[in-house]
């Protein structure tokens, strides 16, 4: 069987690489053939920043894999059960089906999949949800303790910034 790795990290801090080894010898170890790899080695927070994801739907007739192995469903997607459900009918749409490293009943077939989807999809949300929390109320803290947040008075940019990304927000808030 054909299979194609989808990597996705949450921090910039985070490497794929401690995930690859381990998902390569999942597929060696069934006797499969990695046709392509895709990595999002930057944070991956809110929709439309998974481009290497994109990228992969867009290549699925000519690769033509069977599976699509990630190291955990969260790695596709926190939005939710919605989002979660999409993404999985999507590759199942092309004959492709999700399996996760971490969730072994993804390689099983039957009525409880959709389910389990669901179940996934809706604690990683939650979790996204009980971190963003978290660093709002430590920023929270910073604050109440004097800590001044952001840039300081006066600073300016090491690298010149993209105007792509000011155009775009500008444009999206009409």
């Amino acid at each position: 069987m054909k299979v194609v790795v989808y990597l996705r990290v949450s921090k910039k801090e985070q490497e794929t690489e401690n995930q690859l080894p381990a998902l390569e010898h999942w597929i060696s170890g069934r006797g499969h053939e990695l046709v392509a790899l895709y990595r999002e080695d930057e944070s991956a927070w809110r929709e439309g920043h998974q481009h290497q994801l994109s990228r992969l739907m867009a290549d699925l007739p000519r690769h033509q894999p069977d599976i699509l192995l990630v190291w955990a469903l969260d790695r596709l997607t926190r939005q939710g059960i919605g989002p979660m459900l999409q993404l999985v009918n999507s590759f199942k749409i092309h004959g492709v089906q999700v399996v996760s490293y971490s969730e072994p009943w993804t390689e099983q077939s039957g009525p409880m999949l959709e389910l389990l989807y669901s179940i996934f999809g809706w604690a990683a949300k939650f979790e996204a949800d009980r971190i963003s929390k978290r660093t709002l109320a430590g920023l929270e803290l910073a604050k109440a303790h004097g800590k001044v947040l952001g840039r300081k008075p006066g600073s300016k940019d090491k690298k010149k910034r993209k105007r792509t990304g000011y155009l775009l927000r500008y444009a999206t808030k009409k």
